[in-house]
C-alpha cells in the first residue's frame, strides 16, 4: 500500500479522456462534480470502459447534501453497486454517517456486502466525522481498502496535520488518499508533510467557455451561482503535471 498513485476524479467523457491520456492510474467516475459528485450513469461508465484500460472506481452517492441516508436511499445505493459490479467496475466509492457524526456501521456493512469483494473506498464523508482517528479504525474493521480525505479541512493543503495523524495511525493497513485542492504546486509538499503517496484530483484549472453563441440571460437551470455557459473539465496539461510529480515520488 501507499505506492505512488494518482486517481482522476472525473464526471464526463471528455474529462476521462484527458485524465487517461495524461497518465491517470485510476479513475473515480462521478456525475455532477459541481455539487460534490453523485452516481454516474451506466452509459457513461460503459463508454469509458470500452475506450480506456484504466481501472474505474464508481462513486455511489444518490444525491447532494449530507451522508445520512434513508432506507429507500440505501436500497438505491445497493442496487447501483450491484449494477456497476456486473458491468465491470474496478471498485466502488461510498460513505454513510449516523446523526452523531460517526460512520454508519450497519449501512456501510450492507453496502460493502453488495460489492461482493470489490475494493471499496470510503469517500469524504470521512471528513465530516466527529473523530477521524476513530473513523479510521472503524473503516479498517469494515474492510475498506482506501480512505479519501482532505484531513477534515477545506483542502488537503489545509488539512496536513490531520492527514499526517491519519496516515501514521493507518500504518499500512489501509491506503490514505489525499484529495480536494490537490494540484501540481502542492503534491510534493503534501507528500513531504504527511508521507502520503496516493492522490486524488480533478486536474482542473478553470472553467471552459461554452460553445453556445446565443445565451439566454436571467434563467438558471440549477444553482444560481453556477453559469450554464461555463464547463468544468479536466485539463490534460495540469493532470499530466500532477501525474509526473506523483510518479516521481519514492516508492518507499
Amino acid at each position: 500500500m501507499n505506492v505512488p498513485l494518482i486517481e482522476g476524479c472525473v464526471d464526463s467523457y471528455a474529462s476521462c479522456a484527458a485524465a487517461c491520456r495524461a497518465g491517470a492510474d485510476r479513475l473515480e467516475l462521478c456525475a455532477n462534480l459541481s455539487i460534490g459528485g453523485t452516481t454516474p450513469s451506466s452509459s457513461l461508465f460503459q463508454q469509458v470502459r470500452r475506450d480506456y484500460a484504466v481501472p474505474v472506481n464508481v462513486l455511489i452517492r444518490p444525491r447532494f447534501g449530507d451522508f445520512l441516508y434513508s432506507e429507500p436511499e440505501l436500497e438505491e445505493m445497493g442496487e447501483e453497486i450491484r449494477r456497476f459490479r456486473k458491468l465491470g467496475a474496478s471498485g466502488v466509492v461510498i460513505g454513510a454517517l449516523t446523526p452523531e457524526g460517526e460512520l454508519d456501521r450497519e449501512a456501510l456493512a450492507r453496502l460493502i456486502d453488495c460489492a461482493r469483494g470489490l475494493p471499496v473506498t470510503l469517500h469524504r464523508a470521512f471528513d465530516m466525522t466527529r473523530d477521524p482517528l476513530e473513523a479510521l479504525e472503524e473503516a479498517v474493521r469494515l474492510g475498506f481498502r482506501t480512505i479519501l480525505t482532505s484531513g477534515q479541512a477545506r483542502s488537503a493543503a489545509e488539512g496536513t496535520e490531520v492527514l499526517r495523524q491519519v496516515f501514521r495511525q493507518a500504518a499500512g493497513r489501509i491506503d490514505i488518499m489525499a484529495g480536494c485542492g490537490v494540484n501540481r504546486e502542492n503534491i510534493v509538499s503534501l507528500y513531504e508533510q504527511t508521507g502520503i503517496r496516493v492522490f486524488h484530483t480533478t486536474g482542473r484549472k478553470g472553467p471552459v467557455d461554452s460553445g453556445m453563441r446565443y445565451r439566454r440571460q436571467g434563467v438558471s437551470m440549477g444553482l444560481p451561482s453556477l453559469s450554464e455557459y461555463e464547463l468544468w473539465r479536466t485539463d490534460e496539461e495540469e493532470f499530466r503535471a500532477c501525474a509526473e510529480r506523483v510518479h516521481a515520488l519514492p516508492n518507499s
